[in-house]
């Protein structure tokens, strides 16, 4: 499976405007070569260089199996459910490093084999562990961001 952005490229810069210095739109998305079988998608994205340890961005889940991908801005697909991300809120919380050495950003894509049974609102280490046992396949892309100010 393959997990792509019109926005930026494996390891490149993502824009200022998917970020908190700008419109902190989510990145579009797309994905290809879901396994047969796939009946879901979850969605994780999060930062591991945050100062307080793996800061979370997004959380999205039961994305439809017939979904290959997320426009830019997307709260969430029909069917699908956003889980709360690090910030207190649910849905994407763009990236927002303090000023310094850029951070890495890792979009996590999951082929499930069936929906998850959790409610909207549900948290990174609650969808991680209901996903288990049901992942068909993963993709990731890395995306990075700095900031100055």
């Amino acid at each position: 499976m393959k997990l792509t952005s019109a926005a930026f490229v494996e390891g490149g810069t993502i824009p200022a405007k998917y970020t908190c210095d700008g419109v902190d739109a989510s990145p579009p998305l797309a994905w290809s070569g879901a396994p047969a079988g796939t009946k879901a998608f979850a969605l994780i994205a999060d930062d591991p260089d945050a100062p307080a340890g793996t800061w979370v961005h997004w959380v999205l889940y039961n994305v439809p199996g017939n979904v290959a991908e997320l426009p830019e801005g997307v709260a969430a697909p029909a069917g699908a459910a956003t889980g709360r991300n690090d910030f207190r809120k649910t849905g994407y919380g763009g990236p927002c490093p303090p000023p310094g050495k850029p951070h890495r950003y890792f979009f996590k894509l999951y082929a499930l084999d069936a929906p998850l049974a959790l409610k909207a609102g549900a948290t990174k280490a609650e969808v991680e562990r209901a996903m288990q046992g049901h992942t068909l396949a993963q993709a990731q892309l890395i995306g990075t961001y700095g900031r100055q100010r």
